[in-house]
């Protein structure tokens, strides 16, 4: 029976204060659980996803890549207090191409 669960928002060590796996221990564990996919959506950053991607190809796990984002309520300089403490996340994941080219801008 293969695992058809793929887990989609998923932290690194790029991910500061956040994320404690490497790129390698996360693609291990995919591996060792049978996922055909997993997704790298670190916070705000995207500066993992080549060797990510690289390594994912290479265990023959489908690579997605993607970020977490926050939403601005308004914009960065209008700040009300209380209110921007907490801004709402976002996970954004690509598709295609487009997508990618999309989440790089």
């Amino acid at each position: 029976m293969t695992n058809t669960f793929v887990h989609l928002h998923n932290h690194s060590q790029f991910s500061l204060l956040d994320g404690a796996a490497s790129l390698d221990q996360l693609i291990e564990r995919a591996v060792q659980l049978g996922m055909p996919a997993i997704a790298l959506t670190d916070h705000g950053v995207m500066h993992g996803f080549v060797k990510f991607y690289e390594k994912a190809k290479a265990a023959g796990i489908k690579p997605i890549i993607g970020c977490e984002v926050y939403m601005a309520r308004r914009g960065r300089l209008d700040r009300v207090p209380g209110l921007d403490e907490n801004p709402h996340h976002l996970v954004l994941l690509a598709k295609n191409a487009q997508g990618f080219a999309n989440l790089s801008k």
